[in-house]
């Protein structure tokens, strides 16, 4: 682990902790993106925001967390991409579209009701990304924010800037408990995004640095990473070729970086 990867690391820890300390959250959060009291008032802090209310696109994490902004999204007419846990699939991002839903929203956006109902898209039939609602454990005030380790959020963001639909208009939103947002710096990666705004229970915040990765970071990513994700793996064999994979040592960080 190295030191990026450790201060990351002291921080989540230190948050889990404060959250189930105070009552923040329910017990047996830590290591999640955590659950926590008031996360339907940052729904509805969200939902007030002009940004919210112009935005045709949002796309959501399938944490818990989350639950209340996808089911607003959908309450409010507003097309949903919501992530396939660990990005599962070759397409990796339900779509939910409240035009044709044969079930309430608050089935439609929970992880559950989206794999039964929800049609399954790749980048390639999706819409620009008007708002990206993300999960987090930390963040501050900056922007800069950590999830619970897996990258997965990182990954799909990526994803989207290199298809072209997370571009500079995207706004990037966070919302969490007031304990989740820390003083400290926070050490971030090249694969690393910030957040544009974070929403609490009981404020927004406009972060003054805004952050986002030239896409996917390859060099980043280990050949393990990119096998268990389809869409990876796929993306990989269209850039590089038949001949080329990144489980062979032919694929040199130069070739990478193109």
């Amino acid at each position: 682990m190295g030191n990026i990867d450790q201060a990351k690391a002291a921080v989540r820890d230190q948050v889990w902790r404060l959250l189930e300390r105070e009552g923040a959250a329910p017990g047996g959060s830590y290591g999640k993106i955590p659950g926590f009291r008031g996360v339907e008032a940052t729904a509805e802090r969200l939902g007030e925001l002009d940004l919210w209310k112009q935005a045709r696109t949002i796309k959501a994490n399938p944490d818990w967390a989350q639950l209340p902004a996808r089911v607003r999204a959908l309450q409010d007419g507003k097309l949903l991409y919501m992530a396939v846990p660990r990005m599962a699939t070759l397409q990796p991002f339900y779509l939910l579209d409240p035009a044709s839903l044969t079930v309430p929203p608050e089935q439609a956006a929970e992880k559950k009701g989206a794999a039964q109902i929800a049609r399954r898209v790749g980048v390639e039939d999706m819409r620009p990304i008007d708002i990206v609602v993300c999960g987090s454990v930390a963040v501050n005030r900056s922007g800069a924010r950590i999830g619970k380790g897996a990258g997965y959020s990182d990954l799909e963001v990526a994803l989207l800037i290199e298809a072209g639909l997370v571009t500079d208009e995207t706004v990037i939103v966070a919302p969490v408990h007031q304990l989740q947002v820390v003083d400290e710096e926070i050490p971030v990666a090249e694969h690393d995004f910030n957040v544009d705004l974070i929403v609490t229970p009981d404020e927004v915040i406009r972060c003054s640095r805004r952050r986002r990765p030239r896409g996917l970071i390859w060099e980043d990513l280990s050949a393990e990473k990119v096998a268990e994700i389809p869409a990876l793996a796929d993306h990989t064999s269209k850039r590089f070729g038949n001949r080329h994979s990144l489980d062979s040592e032919s694929v040199s960080k130069r070739e990478l970086r193109q």
